[in-house]
This record gives C-alpha cells, sequence and structure tokens, in this order.
C-alpha cells in the first residue's frame, strides 16, 4: 500500500499555498526582516518597485539596501530603536521618506512597521507603498497654490492701487469742489459786495452831490467883494462834500485790495510822536464848533510798524470819534510806548454803542442801530480790524449808550 500524507499536513500545505499567493499577488509591498536587518522574506511588489528582477537578488541583503545611502546611518537607528521597543506604527512619521531603486534612483515611499517574534527571534514587518503619484499630485497642487497666492497678492496690490487712485482722485474732487466752493463764495461776497456798494454809493453819495450842486449853484449868484463870507462858505462846503466822496471811495479800494491780498504790512522806524501830532493838526479842520482834539504821548518816540497803515487807522478813528460827537466835546489821543508794547487809544464822550452793537462792529456794511441818521458805509472799523490783524495787533473797545466810547489797540514791536 502506497504511502499516503496525512490530513494535517494537507491542510498545512494548503494555508502555505494560499499564504504564498496572497503575499506574492498584494497590490502592497511586504517585506520581512529579522532583527539584524537582513531580508528574510518580500514579495512581487517590493521586488518590482525597487527594479530588482527577482526575490533571491534581495533575500538576505541588509534592509538598507532599498534606503538611500545619505540615510542609512539614521535608518540603522531608528531600526535599532524599533526593535527595542517593537509596536504596530507608521515609520517616518513627519518626515519624508524616501526608497532607493537599483538603478540608484530615489522615489518617496510610504512605510508602516508591524512585529512578530517566535523561537527564531524578532522579525520586523513592512509595509512600503510608491506614492510618487501622490507627491506630484501634491506638488502640482502646491504649484497651483504657491501661482493662486501669487495671483491673490497681484490682485490685491491691484486693489489696494485701486482703491489709493480712488482714494487720491477723491481727494483732488473734494479740493476741487472745495475750491469751486470757495470761488463762488467768494464771487458772491464780490456781488454781495456790489450790490451793498450800488445800494449804499446811491444813498451816501446823493447828499454830497447834492451839496456840491447847490452850493456851486449859489456861488454863481456872489459877485461882490463883500459876499467873500459866503463864497467862502460855499467852498469850504463843496469841498467837505468832495473829502467825503474821496474816503467812501477809498474805503472801497481799501477792502477790494484787502479782499485780493495786495496789502502787507512794510514796518519802518518812524517817530510816533511826530505821526499824531501831524495828523492831529491836519484834522483840526473836520472838527464840529467847540470839539477840541486832544493829544499825549509818554515813553520812547521811535518804533517799528507800518506807518502808513497806522496812520489810516488813527484817520479812520479819530473821523468817527468827531462824527458821533457833538459839540464842545473833548477827543482824546494817547500814545504809549513801553516794554516794547505801543498802545493807541483814542477816547471820546459821544453817543456810545450798545454790547449788541459791539458784537458786529468789524463785520463790513455794519452800522450801529443809533447811527442810521448818521453818514457812513459801515465799513471803515471792517477796515481798521483788518489793518491790525496785518500787522499783528490787537483791538479793545470800551463804549455804553450816551456816555462816549474808548477805543485801545495794541502792538508789539
Amino acid at each position: 500500500m502506497p504511502f499516503s500524507t496525512p490530513p494535517f499536513l494537507k491542510d498545512q500545505n494548503k494555508q502555505d499555498q494560499r499564504f504564498e499567493a496572497l503575499f506574492q499577488n498584494a497590490s502592497l509591498g511586504m517585506l520581512v526582516a529579522n532583527e539584524e536587518g537582513e531580508i528574510v522574506l518580500v514579495n512581487n511588489f517590493v521586488v518590482s518597485v525597487f527594479g530588482y528582477d527577482n526575490v533571491a537578488e534581495l533575500i538576505g541583503k541588509k534592509v538598507e539596501l532599498l534606503v538611500p545611502t545619505r540615510f542609512h546611518n539614521h535608518h540603522v537607528s531608528d531600526r535599532e530603536s524599533f526593535n527595542k521597543n517593537p509596536q504596530r506604527r507608521p515609520m517616518g512619521a513627519g518626515r519624508d521618506l524616501f526608497g532607493v531603486k537599483k538603478t540608484g534612483k530615489e522615489f518617496p515611499v510610504e512605510v508602516s512597521l508591524s512585529s512578530y517574534k517566535n523561537e527564531e527571534g524578532l522579525f520586523v514587518i513592512a509595509f512600503v507603498s510608491d506614492i510618487t503619484k501622490r507627491k506630484e499630485i501634491e506638488e502640482a497642487v502646491f504649484d497651483q497654490q504657491k501661482e493662486l497666492a501669487a495671483r491673490n497678492i497681484t490682485i490685491e496690490k491691484l486693489n489696494q492701487e485701486l482703491e489709493n487712485k480712488v482714494i487720491d482722485r477723491t481727494k483732488e474732487l473734494q479740493s476741487a469742489k472745495d475750491e469751486l466752493t470757495k470761488a463762488l463764495s467768494k464771487e458772491k461776497d464780490l456781488s454781495d459786495l456790489k450790490s451793498r456798494f450800488v445800494s449804499m454809493a446811491s444813498h451816501e453819495f446823493r447828499t454830497p452831490l447834492s451839496t456840491i450842486l447847490s452850493s456851486a449853484s449859489l456861488l454863481a449868484k456872489y459877485h461882490l467883494s463883500e459876499e467873500q463870507d459866503r463864497r467862502d462858505r460855499h467852498i469850504q462846503r463843496i469841498k467837505s462834500s468832495v473829502n467825503n466822496l474821496i474816503n467812501i471811495l477809498n474805503e472801497f479800494l481799501s477792502i477790494d485790495k484787502i479782499e485780493e491780498g495786495r496789502i502787507i504790512a512794510k514796518n519802518s522806524l518812524f517817530n510816533i510822536k511826530d505821526l499824531v501830532t501831524d495828523l492831529r493838526n491836519e484834522m483840526k479842520g473836520i472838527l464840529k464848533p467847540g470839539q477840541q482834539l486832544n493829544y499825549r504821548h509818554t515813553g520812547i518816540k521811535d518804533i517799528h510798524l507800518d506807518a502808513s497803515l497806522l496812520k489810516n487807522i488813527l484817520i479812520n478813528l479819530i473821523s468817527n470819534a468827531i462824527k458821533f460827537s457833538g459839540g464842545n466835546s473833548p477827543i482824546d489821543i494817547s500814545s504809549n510806548v513801553f516794554e516794547n508794547v505801543v498802545e493807541l487809544k483814542v477816547k471820546d464822550a459821544g453817543m456810545g454803542m450798545s454790547n449788541e452793537d459791539q458784537k458786529h462792529l468789524f463785520e463790513r456794511f455794519f452800522r450801529g442801530t443809533n447811527v442810521s441818521n448818521i453818514q457812513g458805509t459801515g465799513l471803515g472799523l471792517h477796515i481798521v480790524g483788518k489793518y491790525i490783524e496785518l500787522m499783528d495787533g490787537d483791538i479793545r473797545i470800551i463804549s455804553e449808550l450816551e456816555k462816549g466810547t474808548e477805543i485801545i489797540i495794541t502792538f508789539h514791536v
């Protein structure tokens, strides 16, 4: 009777065949190495991926054969560490791993480790995947992300440039709008000024022109020498009316120059006492009967200011004091120079002004409520305020109805 294979051996053979089929035909690289790192078992996938011809080329070789030379030392250290504490885990977590083909070409791999132990010792199972395609895809995605990031930066830059252009253009438009608004406002002010001038001129010019006309007509009737007093009286009326017209025109010319910035302070050294004394003598001719023009100076006499502007200021203030004061009343002028300060005062005992009127004194065309029956343009104090401003000075007014007015001007020299 021939010898037959026992049943348990038949089962064992079938299992070995099944394992061999599973091991060799797996779509994942599988490699078994002993504690010394020698390959004892390897499947066809590993042979193919690493470019070898058959399993025999790898059996008995160190696993470092499949690792790039530059990683050998590190790999040996990792292997020894794993042998001391074997456990299932991915290898090289957190860093890129590379294999090396038979040709020497490197390629990216992914490796996970497991182990088993029997009477022959410890064995390490390595599962190896070629992730070249995945890396190529990842690199392609990374390159696309970099390109997208670069494009986003370019777009953001373009957006910022566009935003800056919009901001700049908006500022330009706002500036143009402000300039236009300013120009329109100035044009409106000029139009208002012209309208007020026409309205005021028709009123203020009428009286002096009528006086000139009537006095000129009456002069023609006085032929005799004994009528010289009458002729002189009418000639004086004509002169006074002409001076009044000239003053009105000068005020408007001054306003025009101030508005256009054509008046600037030109300081020079002069004797303030001489300037005020000469001016006082010039203005005696317009005093009302019984009015006295008094002047007093204290301190040094030579100062450094714009003499022309200062003279115009004083002419206006003294003229107002004469105009708004009755006959037989004093008008006091004083100049004081002390510690680089020039102080000028013009004081009268005239009709004064209310507190409410004092708030508007330096506005164009403003006239007090109690002087509507007295000739005037309402420009004098406005011009005075502008001149004082040009000379970096200050003006202060002390006034009370029916008790007179005192104007105090201060300059620092």
